[in-house]
């Protein structure tokens, strides 16, 4: 790992969702973030029916946190953020959502695409989010049902401008074979834009990115998933050019 990796999407804030419970362990996964190479985080905690985080509550969150790790030592920057999924996103006013935006920048927000259903205004959504300015970043969609029959189908939302996010545990086999194989597949067709680890805890999506930079087979279009295009998406650069794969190994193969 190299000293830029970037960690788009965790729920390490503490009490928040289903994600660290307790400061302890937003702690010990950050921690285990370091450890695996990690060196900034963002912490994005869902803003849903069931966990409707505000952006006030994301913010004392994060700050107590920040505290927390500079008083034990522990050397991560931790951004703000949300996971905001799609039915409750046109219920936040501007003010809102430009505080809950990936990383701390405005005009970029993580949206969480449903494990089932095809979200009918998915691409209309995105139209209008990139109209006003704000790149929609689409967080797991290789682990919805939909999209692993029909990988493509990812391909007009991110023509309309969406960038895509999949989770570490994809890509490296931890997820399953039918997640693995789609995510491979979107790796393929060139729609994966960031890995992500989705870290809730010390389970089977645990903090760290090293295992899944280690299965893309391809150097450089694993720096460009893990540092150069979330450090994009965060600063509000204009995304890098896409690192044409190597021919020495295929994305579509197990190792």
């Amino acid at each position: 790992m190299r000293e830029r990796v970037i960690d788009l999407h965790t729920h390490v804030l503490p009490g928040l969702d289903d994600g660290a419970a307790t400061l302890d362990d937003s702690v010990a996964m950050a921690r285990a973030m370091v450890e695996d190479g990690v060196r900034t985080v963002v912490a994005t905690p869902h803003v849903r029916e069931d966990y409707p985080t505000t952006a006030d509550e994301m913010e004392a969150a994060l700050a107590t946190l920040r505290r927390a790790l500079s008083d034990r030592g522990v050397a991560i920057e931790v951004l703000p953020g949300a996971e905001i999924a799609l039915d409750v996103l046109p219920r936040l006013d501007e003010p809102t959502r430009r505080r809950l935006g990936l990383g701390g920048n405005p005009q970029a927000l993580l949206l969480e695409f449903p494990y089932s259903g095809w979200p009918l205004a998915l691409v209309s959504t995105v139209e209008e989010l990139v109209r006003t300015g704000v790149v929609p970043v689409i967080a797991h969609p290789e682990r919805s049902l939909e999209v692993a029959e029909r990988p493509e189908r990812l391909l007009e939302i991110v023509q309309a401008g969406a960038r895509i996010q999949v989770t570490a545990a994809s890509l490296d086999g931890r997820l399953g074979r039918r997640v693995e194989a789609c995510t491979r597949t979107l790796l393929g067709l060139g729609l994966v834009h960031a890995i992500a680890s989705d870290a809730h805890g010390p389970d089977v999506r645990a903090a760290g990115l090293s295992r899944a930079v280690a299965a893309v087979g391809d150097a450089g279009l694993a720096r460009w998933l893990v540092e150069d295009a979330p450090h994009a998406m965060i600063s509000g650069d204009p995304l890098p050019s896409h690192p044409v794969p190597s021919r020495r190994r295929s994305l579509f193969g197990r190792r």
